[in-house]
């Protein structure tokens, strides 16, 4: 039994052996035909039943000729470059969105600063703020003009007409209606030294800037559209300082006090050149384009515009804003005031340009009305000619003074034959 046991030990250590040497020299086998191992670059593996080869090439250096080296160099630049202008445009980007919302944020703070947050209310109740807050004075930017406002405005608001050697005759006329009516918060800016001396003479209030060079070139040599640009560069030291204002001017008469007849709700209230009803209010004009058949017809809004000569201006950012507008463009080119301030007050908002967000009120066109509504319509209505306006504006003729003249005697002293001899429109 002995003998057998150690017969089985020695043929199971002879078996160990042989499976060593047999690893051995499986393993020298291997090393000698795989020199670079089991998973090198070039070789096969069965993977699921399939054989495939690696397509991941090796990445050394050594591996490498100058040439491939040198591509990869310049895709790298390149590549470079094309991420530092993709992470500019997206700072750019980003820049614009933290500025986008901030003024959202701003027009926020705005809106909970004008009132508490609110629910919309039943259907036909709901109705938007139209009147915005006015500015904060501020005394600093004008102290002559502010003492001399506190002692002519009436309630923080005052007529504010401006006027050079020019046009001393309209002037003075106006300012007989003036104290007819008993109006006391109306001011001359007086562009020279002689239409200075006729307020003083007159007991006129006014008020003449410092001494300026382009209001000097306007007041020796300027006309009326001269004029008419440069009130709105003047008008803008009398809002901050928080008065409202009337601006009129010289060939306007006034026959009641304007002040009376103002609503006050708007950021502007102005005066039309529109005739009627719809041109003065605003009208459906359809466009007809027979070439687009079942589209021929285009519907668009229309309305004849404010007249930049007879304006009412709350103290309001809105205000001041349309009064920046004008004056920069007016003063940078050739275009008529008129012109800019509507275009201004009425565009929309689009790409490239911000609209003028100012709310706006057209005047009652037989209150104050434009010397075509007169000459053409009113005087010819029996009806209408019983009507007493509140100021009549002679923009629409030349001969101003004379039809002045004849507005004073059938509205003031009752020659009911005053307008008659004059044509509707100029010849």
């Amino acid at each position: 039994m002995a003998d057998r046991r150690d017969r089985g030990q020695q043929v199971r250590g002879s078996r160990i052996m042989i499976g060593i040497l047999i690893g051995v020299l499986g393993g020298c086998v291997c090393a000698t035909m795989l020199p670079h191992g089991f998973f090198n670059s070039g070789s096969t593996l069965a993977l699921n039943g399939r054989l495939t080869t690696s397509s991941i090439q090796a990445g050394s250096s050594s591996c490498e000729s100058p040439e491939r080296m040198k591509m990869l160099r310049t895709d790298f630049v390149v590549l470079s470059e094309k991420n530092a202008e993709l992470k500019q445009r997206v700072r750019e980007l980003t820049e614009k969105l933290r500025l986008a919302e901030q003024g959202t944020d701003s027009a926020l703070k705005q809106a909970l600063v004008l009132g508490s947050q609110i629910k919309a209310g039943p259907f036909g109740t709901v109705r938007s703020l139209r009147t915005n807050p006015t500015v904060l004075p501020d005394q600093s930017v004008n102290p002559r003009l502010a003492r001399i406002l506190e002692k002519v405005a009436v309630r923080k608001e005052v007529i504010v007409v401006l006027a050079n050697s020019n046009v001393k005759e309209t002037l003075e006329l106006q300012i007989a209606s003036i104290k007819n009516v008993g109006i006391s918060n109306y001011l001359v800016v007086a562009l020279d030294d002689n239409t200075e001396d006729f307020c003083k003479s007159n007991d006129v209030a006014y008020y003449k800037r410092d001494p300026d060079s382009y209001v000097d070139s306007i007041a020796k040599t300027g006309g009326n559209h001269e004029v008419s640009g440069l009130k709105f560069r003047i008008l803008r030291e009398f809002l901050q300082l928080g008065y409202g204002v009337l601006l009129s001017d010289v060939d306007v008469v006034y026959l009641q006090n304007p002040f009376e007849h103002l609503y006050r709700d708007s950021d502007i209230e102005s005066m039309s050149d529109g005739h009627n009803n719809t041109t003065a209010y605003g009208f459906n004009h359809v466009f007809d384009e027979p070439a687009m058949g079942w589209a021929r017809y285009a519907h668009t809004m229309r309305i004849w515009v404010f007249n930049s000569g007879f304006f009412y201006l709350r103290p309001t950012v809105p205000a001041i804003e349309l009064i920046d507008r004008v004056a920069d463009k007016v003063t940078r080119t050739e275009a008529w005031d008129q012109t800019v301030f509507n275009k201004e007050l009425f565009f929309p908002s689009r790409p490239g340009y911000a609209g003028l967000h100012a709310s706006k009120r057209v005047m009652d066109m037989y209150e104050f009305m434009n010397s075509k509504v007169l000459f053409k319509f009113v005087r010819k209505n029996p009806e209408l000619k019983r009507l007493k306006p509140v100021v009549v504006h002679l923009n629409y003729h030349p001969d101003k003074l004379s039809r002045m003249q004849a507005v004073v005697e059938f509205y003031v002293n009752g020659k009911q034959n005053a307008l008659d001899n004059f044509p509707d429109g100029s010849e």
